[in-house]
């Protein structure tokens, strides 16, 4: 399964229906989009396998005790590949990306504290060789988070 036009309706519909609750059994997927459970059972299979979907436990950071959470973006000199690559490493980062605007680089952190915030800023992301200068936006309030991006 290449691209997203490569999905037919009832896969995008399957897809659709994990959304929602991804706990949901292949029988009930089946009945809301016409089809038996071995049959949802195998295009999600195969979905799975070609890496279109993944399903996992979306937690709440703050439930679990991570109070602080915030978006840095990097300005960087060289390779960004390369200063992307020293980030992976960083347990607290959990989104990271390389981009053509005003930063080269996004990275969404999660600390426990602004003290943790602060240490990751100091000690770990900003002493990066390569990295010019860093702006963190501080998250206050979380308003819409979507993951249906791959079926509208």
């Amino acid at each position: 399964m290449a691209g997203r036009d490569a999905l037919d309706d009832t896969t995008k519909r399957i897809i659709e229906q994990l959304q929602e609750n991804g706990r949901r059994s292949y029988s009930e997927i089946g009945r809301a989009v016409g089809l038996s459970e071995a049959a949802v059972r195998q295009r999600v299979q195969r979905l799975t396998e070609s890496g279109v979907i993944q399903i996992v436990a979306v937690t709440d950071p703050m439930q679990l005790g991570f109070r602080r959470q915030a978006m840095v973006g990097l300005r960087v000199t060289g390779d960004t590949r390369a200063v992307a690559a020293e980030l992976e490493k960083l347990e607290a980062v959990d989104y990271l990306v390389l981009t053509a605007g005003s930063f080269d680089i996004l990275a969404e952190v999660v600390c426990e504290s602004d003290a943790d915030l602060s240490e990751l800023l100091n000690t770990r992301i900003r002493t990066l060789p390569g990295v010019l200068s860093s702006e963190t936006f501080v998250y206050l309030e979380l308003r819409k988070q979507s993951y249906d991006w791959g079926t509208r």
